[in-house]
């Protein structure tokens, strides 16, 4: 079990315009650009949940555009890197959007806090519905960014949705492997019985609590004796430069049971059948890059690109504009999106 909690704070670490607004307030993590509008949108997914996220637009620009769907990472919010990402792309010439996944932020979905692989999957394909049915966008030019453990996810959606025509995940997590395997791939077949007796016990205690028990998180206060990863998460979600108070790892922790759908549901199986070209970026210091040069060594056909960035850690590709390959990501879609 101890195994497991290190790899879950390791990664902590319009259908139609169904709803469209003008977005008056800012309540980013990240400064707000000029050359940018936002509007806030609602659609729904495959199970009827209804997802909320910021659609960003090049202030200057005419006629229809191509789109680039963002979230993550695992347990943040639109409002932090995912909406940092969309912001630049929308810079660059795209449309962009940032969405909260089921469950989390302002989307719907109860219990709140739950993860789920199918879920959460079917999330970025729904906003591939959302964009290719607006008519601000080129409906064949709609591509998706999972940042952390939506990177696994973004990937495990191009496998299975053909309508997205490019994919790039950055600094991103296998958050089925490190709940199945846990942290550094340790996990045995014992450690897992014993992990799924612990959290089945939890279900039946939540049945009869008529709530969910939180999960870890990440402390309030740090000793000085967390491993250097979960220093990073702390100094990113729990500080200025990065909390925000729906953000699960800023201010909540996961239900503990969410991660038992994750234990047999491994979302790479079928990545190598990806056809559409994909960029898998990693920090070279980032103690989570096995993830992505696994995840890369899985992908087929000469269409795919590994990106390693020199002296980057794992929240570097957060939100630091000197580590994020931001132009080679536009770069990227601006190829594959026509």
């Amino acid at each position: 079990m101890k195994r497991f909690l290190a790899g879950i704070l390791a990664c902590l670490m319009l259908a139609g315009g169904e709803s469209m607004a003008n977005d008056t307030s800012w309540d980013k993590t990240f400064p707000k650009s000029e050359r940018v509008t936002v509007q806030k949108v609602t659609f729904k997914n495959r199970y009827g949940i209804t997802l909320t996220g910021d659609l960003y637009l090049p202030r200057e620009t005419s006629g229809k555009l191509p789109a680039i769907a963002v979230s993550g990472p695992f347990g943040a919010v639109k409002e932090q890197a995912s909406g940092l990402y969309a912001q630049t792309l929308a810079e660059h010439g795209f449309i962009a959007l940032a969405f909260d996944p089921s469950f989390t932020g302002e989307s719907g979905g109860e219990p709140r806090s739950v993860a789920s692989p199918d879920i959460n999957t079917e999330d970025f394909s729904a906003a591939v519905d959302f964009l290719e049915n607006s008519d601000l966008v080129i409906p064949e030019a709609v591509g998706i960014l999972g940042i952390c453990g939506f990177g696994g996810f973004a990937l495990n959606a191009a496998a299975m949705d053909t309508r997205i025509k490019g994919t790039v995940t950055s600094t991103m997590y296998d958050m089925t492997r490190v709940t199945a395997r846990g942290y550094n791939d340790s996990m045995n077949a014992d450690a897992r019985h014993e992990m799924k007796k612990e959290l089945n016990s939890q279900r039946t205690r939540d049945y009869k609590n008529g709530s969910f028990a939180p999960g870890p998180g990440l402390p309030e206060k740090l000793t000085g004796q967390e491993p250097q990863f979960v220093k990073d998460y702390w100094d990113y979600y729990k500080t200025k430069r990065g909390f925000h108070e729906r953000s699960i790892n800023s201010n909540g922790a996961w239900n503990a049971t969410s991660v038992l759908s994750m234990m047999n549901m491994p979302i790479l199986a079928y990545s190598s059948e990806i056809r559409s070209p994909v960029m898998i970026i990693h920090g070279e210091k980032a103690h989570s890059r096995y993830f992505s040069e696994d995840a890369f060594k899985k992908l087929t056909g000469d269409n795919k690109e590994l990106l390693i960035v020199k002296d980057a850690s794992h929240t570097d590709l957060y939100d630091n504009p000197d580590r994020i390959p931001f132009d080679k990501i536009a770069g990227f879609f601006r190829k594959n999106l026509k």
